[in-house]
């Protein structure tokens, strides 16, 4: 029997979404005086506009884009794009992890599109050589379940015709994103700041908000989804205006990770902090011979970081097996409140998931993977 680990992470949480709360976070630290008032007071609107100034500023979003709160999180920002600018022109869907193959099945049956959808192996990215730059391009910069993000962006073309429409749920504020490459970019409060669920941003080009102004899609638009009004591009919602009733407690906790993110180096030490939680997993990635990463190195993540078991006998056991090995090192680590939420997504390969963003500190990655060792060694000696 492997010996049990005499040090826990002191907060244990390595889920891939809601993530980690920042270090120090306090309910208490929340303000409280707006909670209760109307969705449309103007101290409420003004509150909204406030954590888009913020967001800007920490982001580094160019100044000529514009911000709009979408509800839904990341996946309504990302459909209400779709609904919203697609139809104009061919589009292609990188389909590379579950996320983008969810964009591209909603393209097919909902949009009622015929899109090029570019597929990729678990653990790899598609072949950008077969990219179009006159067709608009829809795909997740880093594929929180299969750990894989994009390999730079070279192969967006600066001329481009099309627009590129990307997820950025699990790369924003953890990853540097070329804003000349990209039009828009969508992210949501659960991710990389560890805010609460249900609420989500667009962020927008100048050349996405003249594909609002100028297209109008062939299709009814659901009103939680809708960026557009009868002239175009729906200009208050970059105010701070809200397309529905949004909860105060959810961008109130927003505000506040935004605010510990420019306290802390803003987005290049947000970056740095999650580079060094990557590369402290890494270390022992490295010296452990029963895991690997599921993705290959030149596009591996350095947030949600898919491993897979490589012990002879994991392998020779069938998904259903070597899911079972993951559910009870899972449950193992979780009754001694060592770790929360490792497992892999349910539609990855059996695996780890292991969130490394700038919410989580380096001590807690080193406290965690004596446990990972311990529980792997005794699940195969049960």
């Amino acid at each position: 029997m492997a010996n049990k680990p005499n040090v826990k992470p002191a907060r244990p949480w390595f889920s891939s979404g809601p993530t980690a709360k920042r270090p120090g976070w306090s309910s208490q630290t929340i303000p409280h005086d707006l909670l209760g008032r109307g969705i449309r007071a103007p101290e409420v609107v003004e509150r909204f506009a406030h954590g888009l100034r913020l967001t800007r500023e920490l982001l580094q979003v160019p100044d000529d884009w514009a911000l709009v709160y979408v509800p839904g999180s990341d996946t309504g920002a990302v459909e209400a794009a779709m609904w919203s600018m697609l139809g104009e022109r061919p589009v292609q869907v990188l389909a590379f992890e579950n996320f983008g193959k969810v964009w591209a099945t909603d393209a097919v049956e909902h949009l009622k599109l015929e899109p090029e959808v570019l597929t990729a192996p678990w653990g790899q990215f598609p072949d950008v050589s077969r990219v179009d730059p006159k067709k608009d391009v829809v795909f997740p910069w880093n594929g929180t379940t299969s750990g894989v993000r994009a390999p730079g962006s070279d192969w967006i073309a600066a001329d481009r015709e099309g627009l590129v429409i990307c997820d950025a749920t699990s790369a924003a504020f953890a990853m540097a994103l070329p804003f000349d490459k990209l039009d828009v970019v969508t992210f949501s409060f659960q991710k990389a700041l560890g805010g609460e669920a249900g609420l989500g941003v667009a962020a927008l080009s100048p050349r996405a908000i003249q594909r609002l102004d100028d297209y109008e899609p062939p299709r009814a638009v659901p009103k939680v989804l809708r960026l557009r009004d009868g002239k175009g591009f729906d200009r208050t919602l970059a105010t701070g205006s809200m397309i529905n009733t949004f909860s105060l407690w959810t961008l109130e906790d927003w505000i506040d990770g935004v605010e510990w993110g420019l306290s802390v180096g803003g987005l290049d030490g947000l970056i740095a902090r999650t580079d060094a939680n990557a590369a402290t997993l890494d270390a022992w990635v490295q010296r452990t011979d029963w895991v690997d990463y599921l993705a290959e190195p030149a596009v591996r993540s350095t947030t949600s970081v898919c491993l897979k078991i490589v012990d002879p006998r994991v392998e020779a056991m069938d998904d259903d097996e070597r899911r079972e090995v993951v559910t009870r090192m899972k449950a193992m680590v979780e009754d001694e409140g060592a770790a929360f939420d490792i497992e892999g997504h349910r539609n990855a390969p059996a695996g780890l998931r292991i969130w490394c963003g700038c919410t989580v500190d380096v001590a807690d990655v080193e406290a965690l993977t004596p446990w990972l060792d311990w529980a792997f060694a005794t699940a195969m000696a049960e």
